[in-house]
């Protein structure tokens, strides 16, 4: 469906799917379409159609008995939906190409404020923050003191964000820096920053830099938590080599480089994207 929103085109679609399980699903959907249109046992079909249904309802069973987003992030994530990002990248405006596929999203916002309270954070740091869905979902769970640093590379959607935080009594706990990650991380590093928890979701093939940084440091906390996302990267890591891009073979790498570090333990959850968790030993 296409809206006219302030002179400006706006593709409204629903978004592509973009996790392992929307692909399957999707996957499975035209599986059952093809297999109306043969002749095919009917077992083959009644079993094609069960597989399809067992993945398609998995994701809004999941939605439904998780409790809702706050109205803040509700507008934010609406806001982001509207926002012609193809345009903003033609006309220059954001510096690489963005897409509301990125935006982290109700469930995988509620597992990371679950972290906050779980670990009772007081300082945290986003690596990536795009439009900021995540970087508030943590600052709503953070106590009235504590605090948190978002990188952010793209002047315009740091700007974006900021907007939206100035709408939530939680967006003043969140300070946004606007520089390339790296450089972020070591200008707090060499300040003496240490956080909590850190939440990784920037450049997939600086992903091993940022956890070396992070390690190598004081930025993380002796008993600090890192979060990563996008560690599924729509499949593409545990798929054949031939079947990655080139941000698939860098989460690959990644995955590979952290289960083979001796100075930490890991689980990965197939979480949305893949979310993995990691804490040094």
């Amino acid at each position: 469906m296409i809206t006219v929103v302030n002179t400006e085109t706006v593709d409204t679609k629903t978004a592509r799917p973009v996790t392992p399980l929307g692909i399957l699903v999707e996957q499975l959907e035209k599986t059952v379409k093809m297999a109306e249109t043969v002749e095919i046992p009917a077992k083959l079909a009644e079993a094609i159609k069960d597989a399809y249904q067992l993945a398609e309802g998995l994701d809004p069973y999941i939605e439904k008995n998780t409790t809702q987003e706050s109205d803040a992030l509700a507008a934010l994530a609406e806001k982001t939906r509207r926002e012609p990002w193809n345009l903003r990248f033609s006309d220059g405006e954001t510096v690489r190409q963005l897409e509301q596929e990125m935006l982290s999203g109700h469930i995988e916002g509620q597992i990371l404020k679950m972290f906050v309270h779980m670990t009772g954070a007081k300082r945290i740091l986003e690596i990536g923050m795009f439009t900021g869905y995540s970087a508030l979902a943590m600052a709503e769970a953070l106590p009235e003191d504590g605090h948190e640093v978002a990188c952010e590379v793209d002047q315009y959607v740091a700007d974006f964000a900021k907007a939206c935080f100035e709408k939530s009594p939680a967006g003043k706990k969140i300070s946004v820096e606007v520089a390339p990650a790296l450089e972020t991380m070591q200008k707090l590093a060499d300040a003496g920053e240490t956080f909590d928890l850190v939440f990784i979701d920037a450049d997939k093939k600086e992903y091993i830099e940022y956890f070396r940084i992070l390690l190598d440091t004081s930025l993380l906390a002796p008993n600090g938590f890192i979060c990563v996302d996008n560690t599924l990267l729509q499949g593409q890591p545990y798929l054949a080599p031939e079947k990655r891009a080139a941000n698939g073979e860098a989460i690959a790498k990644f995955n590979r480089f952290v289960a083979e570090d001796p100075r930490v333990e890991q689980v990965l959850l197939p979480l949305r994207d893949g979310v993995t968790i990691i804490k040094r030993k």
